[in-house]
């Protein structure tokens, strides 16, 4: 096997795409519980994460995520599953380390939000937040990632406690941020936010999660132009709009809300993720992803749409061949294509 270019080295090259969306996709597919949220999945049922890890690597993704995300101390309390903490994080990543070596893929070890840190209490919380990090992120390094994502973060705060461990194993960092609130959990601008996570050594920042490709774009390029390092967008595949700007606020007419199980009619179309794709290009993101409520497909299209054929692209879609919308239609179809195009 060819040696492995290292995230830095891809990201020198190119746009690399990093597929996520495991914890919502797994949920749809029965083998986790929403509310808690827990990646169960790692410990019950392996072959179908070593699946879906699989047909996100078919689909595009450079990297293999390990799905560690709410795989903590506080979250595996949620459940009565504490003990098992240590071995679920060991074996989230062996499985993606797996499955990456089918097509020389990187490795991420993965925290996320602890929902313990508070910034009016910075000073009592954030040793308690880093913990957290620090043992996740620890055991990762074990396992041999190449480099570890911090994701999903409302506040400054939070986030650098994130940073800092995982600059202690002197590892690459990626720090996304994510808030329903126009700015941090602890007032800071996004921009504003992701320049100080540059200068203490984020090598990737941006934003992932609650907002859809229409309301996180503009926020990117305010980023764009904030900083110098590399930077990701990695929207969930909802369609939000600037009155409804998270997918937590979605809702249709008549009813409370669509978040967290109810979204399927806000759902993108993979050709709207294409375009998304090629929208990040033009800004100068390089690194590109997806989140809540994505797919393989949502994966394939922006890997197609930037340029690239991959595994999957074996079944692309071609219409051509369709019995009524393709090149050839047989004369007895033929008078009902009217009702086909209408």
């Amino acid at each position: 096997m060819k040696k492995k270019r290292t995230l830095l080295e891809r990201l020198k090259a190119g746009i690399v795409i990093g597929a996520e969306g495991y914890l919502f996709e797994m949920e749809r597919r029965g083998y986790l519980k929403a509310g808690a949220y827990v990646p169960e999945v790692v410990l019950d049922h392996p072959d179908a994460l070593r699946q879906l890890h699989r047909e996100f690597l078919r689909a595009g993704s450079d990297i293999m995520l390990a799905f560690t995300y709410y795989g903590h101390r506080e979250k595996m309390k949620t459940i009565g599953r504490e003990e098992e903490l240590e071995i679920l994080n060991h074996k989230a990543v062996q499985i993606a380390r797996e499955v990456a070596a089918e097509n020389n893929a990187l490795v991420a070890g993965n925290i996320s939000n602890t929902w313990v840190y508070d910034p009016n209490r910075h000073d009592e919380t954030a040793p308690q937040t880093f913990k957290i990090f620090e043992e996740q992120v620890r055991w990762a390094v074990e396992e041999g990632v190449d480099f570890v994502l911090a994701e999903t973060i409302d506040s400054l705060g939070e986030a650098q406690e994130a940073l800092k461990a995982i600059k202690q194993f002197n590892l690459p960092a990626v720090v996304m941020l994510s808030s329903i609130d126009e700015t941090t959990r602890d007032g800071y601008s996004f921009p504003d936010a992701c320049h100080d996570l540059e200068k203490a050594g984020a090598d990737v920042v941006g934003l992932n999660c609650t907002r859809g490709p229409i309301t996180m774009m503009p926020v990117i390029e305010q980023i764009r132009d904030a900083v110098t390092c590399h930077v990701a967008a990695v929207p969930v595949t909802y369609r939000t709009t600037p009155d409804q700007p998270s997918f937590q606020t979605l809702k249709e007419p008549g009813k409370e809300r669509a978040f967290p199980i109810e979204l399927d009619p806000f759902e993108h179309t993979r050709s709207e993720m294409a375009a998304f794709a090629l929208e990040c290009k033009r800004v100068g993101v390089d690194y590109v992803g997806t989140c809540c409520g994505a797919g393989p497909h949502h994966v394939r299209a922006i890997a197609e749409a930037l340029g690239r054929t991959v595994p999957a692209s074996r079944y692309s879609p071609d219409l051509s061949q369709h019995a009524m919308l393709g090149k050839s239609v047989l004369d007895h179809n033929k008078p009902h294509l009217s009702k086909w195009k209408d």
